[in-house]
């Protein structure tokens, strides 16, 4: 059994609490540190002293320790561009040394995105299939070839599809309570899917 830590540090927490957590997990042989990638709290709870970011958070993370596995449930879909968070990950992948794991949804949380000037889209599923093709399709392009996605309406044209991941596959695990996108979506390019508070 792989036992893991998830956070959620929207609710509350500073980078320096989330490196005691992760070293904690670590030191007591978990398999990987987990965060929420939201900027605002939920509840009762004020959320002082404000959000920190998931991928900044993971980037010193991955330098400040050694074994464990650092990955987001869930990067929102709508608060990054794929080709941007192509480069986050795997830059964050290649300090880490290859451990990085990356939980991908179409976005829900319409407060936080008011909150910071981030445009909410009301279409957010056909986003999260093209961050998920061309993430995946940056990564899987090798060096120097032309990547296109779906042809006719979005193309990356002469894309060096660079920086590549330290691993040769980053795994990838995808979020959402959708009946039949969702898990075809999974099925398609997921390693893992996470279905939270639901029943069978």
């Amino acid at each position: 059994m792989d036992l893991r830590v998830f956070t959620e540090p929207q609710q509350g927490a500073t980078y320096e609490t989330l490196l005691r957590v992760a070293k904690a997990a670590e030191d007591l042989d978990y398999g990987a540190f987990f965060r929420s990638d939201h900027y605002l709290h939920m509840g009762s709870t004020d959320g002082l002293p404000g959000p920190t970011d998931a991928w900044i958070t993971l980037a010193g993370l991955a330098r400040e320790t050694r074994r464990i596995r650092l990955g987001t449930l869930m990067t929102a879909g709508t608060f990054r561009l794929p080709g941007v968070l192509a480069i986050q990950v795997a830059q964050v992948d290649q300090m880490s040394g290859g451990r990085v794991e990356l939980g991908l949804g179409s976005g829900w949380y319409g407060a936080e995105h008011e909150a910071y000037g981030i445009p909410f889209p009301k279409e957010k599923f056909g986003r999260l299939e093209e961050q998920l093709a061309i993430v995946t399709g940056l990564w899987s392009t090798p060096v120097g070839e032309r990547f296109d996605f779906n042809g006719t309406y979005y193309q990356l044209k002469d894309s060096p599809a660079l920086p590549k991941p330290a691993q040769n596959k980053v795994p990838v695990l995808i979020g959402g309570h959708g009946a039949k996108r969702t898990p075809a979506l999974a099925a398609q390019y997921a390693d893992e899917f996470n279905i939270p508070f639901a029943s069978l």
